[in-house]
């Protein structure tokens, strides 16, 4: 028996499918996140690229203004200790 406790599903149906797929000694079936594994591998790709090409499609004159906007965002913080 294993030492971990699987977590049912939050459906009552799909957690007593579970439990009696687990009784006559069946893989449950694991209950899908809703994400696509191509469609993730795609976006992650896309984000990898977009910064760059952002910059790279910016001109020098407005990375500027942006750095400076954003080193001004991340230094006027205030601190709570």
């Amino acid at each position: 028996m294993s030492k971990h406790i699987r977590k049912l599903p939050p459906d009552p149906i799909q957690a007593a499918h579970s439990l009696l797929a687990k009784l006559t000694g069946e893989e449950p079936r694991m209950v899908p996140d809703g994400k696509e594994p191509a469609a993730v591998a795609l976006a992650r790709k896309g984000g990898l690229q977009g910064g760059k090409a952002r910059a790279e499609a910016l001109a020098l004159q407005r990375r500027k203004l942006s750095a400076l906007k954003a080193a001004y965002a991340r230094w006027s913080k205030k601190t709570t200790t």
